[in-house]
């Protein structure tokens, strides 16, 4: 089966089946916003309660938050989301197309233009960087979409943060953010949670929350939008131990993908480079799928470092300190990070599930999804009516529902 060809049968059988539905369809829709219907509500539940399972349930030292998707502002500038949360925009003034920087970087140099177009590469893991931008001759350079050229602006910076206001004045001292992630509200609960759940060090925060960027180019379906729900799990950790449980957490969370159903050869560790790391990991891997459109993220593990928690500290002025009551020392503890979509999970799973036969000549659809997480445990069918048969296929399916989502016809 072709690859495309794949993902469009996978969004027409999620469209046809009840699994995910355009957003405010009979309006014609909102851009990269999506509903979930009746099996996909159940799936991403499933999902999500195995996840949670995973982490908190089968660990004595991880525990569960809920923290708010509002938060004060100086969080988002103690993380640094307020001024670096950006992407260099680029318009083309003909199709009226928008894009990432990046993306159009991306394209060119597999078509080996950027000496054309830059007198040489743009310094790798800065394609987000103004200065070196101003490298490329953007008025000499081919739209990606409608092949014009001489039509695509500068880029300019453009904050992926959506925000509103909290109270009836709208002006500057009423802004809010909604999340772009759940990191940080764990991050300001680290205290409240170690002096309440009566935790050391090693023990981790486990979240599953709604998050919000107003991304440039979503696309893919449900694999970038701009309302998407994360699974991140936040391990304090001494920093003399940081690296090997970074290993440790990188190995259970390639498990956890098996452990779901996915075929191994479809995912891959990608350990990032220098150049890759962001600014406040001092290491980092991705477990990455095939999916039709190519490999790409599926989780990340990031040695954060102290950089959040420090952050924090200095910004709010309270003592983020750990007091280790065994060395009798006193540091700011290291964060090793999980950070899993739950829409992008639910995406794999269905992909990779996805399956066409024939039977009995006739072409069949079917989901080979694992027990843990299907949507429909099981199905209980009376072949006939009579001699009360149906009530007891009732019975039946009523006691099922009891452990499981059951069928019935």
């Amino acid at each position: 089966m072709a690859k495309q060809n794949l993902m469009d049968k996978v969004v027409s059988l999620c469209k046809r089946r009840g699994f995910v539905f355009q957003s405010s369809e009979i309006y014609g829709g909102l851009g990269s916003i999506w509903d979930y219907g009746p099996y996909g509500i159940a799936l991403k539940n499933n999902i999500a309660n195995y996840w949670m399972r995973e982490m908190v349930q089968l660990h004595d030292n991880i525990v569960g938050l809920d923290a708010a998707i509002l938060m004060h502002p100086r969080v988002w500038e103690a993380s640094g989301h307020v001024e670096g949360f950006v992407d260099p925009l680029v318009d083309c003034k003909q199709c009226k197309a928008r894009f990432k920087a990046q993306d159009l970087i991306a394209v060119w140099r597999k078509k080996n233009l950027m000496d054309e177009l830059a007198g040489g590469d743009i310094t790798a893991g800065k394609e987000g960087d103004l200065e070196e931008l101003k490298k490329i001759n953007w008025s000499k350079a081919n739209c990606t979409a409608c092949g014009n050229s001489g039509s695509l602006t500068e880029p300019r910076q453009f904050n992926l943060m959506l925000k509103t206001f909290l109270g009836p004045v709208e002006d500057k001292s009423a802004t809010v953010f909604l999340r772009p992630e759940t990191a940080q509200g764990i991050y300001v609960n680290y205290q409240n949670v170690m002096n309440t759940a009566r935790v050391k060090l090693p023990f981790g925060i486990a979240q599953i929350g709604k998050a919000f960027r107003n991304e440039i180019t979503p696309g893919n379906f449900i694999f970038r939008t701009r309302e998407f729900e994360q699974m991140e799990m936040q391990y304090f950790v001494n920093p003399a131990d940081a690296s090997d449980i970074l290993i440790e957490w990188r190995d259970k969370r390639l498990s956890y993908y098996h452990k779901l159903g996915i075929r191994p050869e479809k995912l891959r560790l990608h350990q990032h480079t220098k150049e890759e790391l962001a600014h406040y990991a001092a290491d980092a891997y991705d477990i990455e799928y095939e999916f039709p459109f190519g490999w790409q993220e599926l989780e990340g593990i990031h040695n954060r470092t102290n950089f959040d928690l420090s952050r924090h500290m200095e910004y709010s002025g309270k003592d983020l300190q750990y007091f280790d009551p065994d060395t009798k020392e006193k540091f700011i503890p290291y964060i090793i990070e999980t950070s899993a979509g739950l829409n992008r999970t639910l995406l794999t799973c269905l992909v990779d599930a996805y399956n066409e036969d024939v039977q009995d000549s006739e072409p069949r659809t079917f989901l080979s999804l694992s027990p843990m997480i299907a949507p429909i445990k099981v199905g209980v069918f009376s072949l006939v009516k009579k001699d009360g048969l149906r009530e007891i296929a009732d019975n039946i399916a009523s006691d099922l529902r009891q452990v499981g989502t059951v069928f019935t016809d």
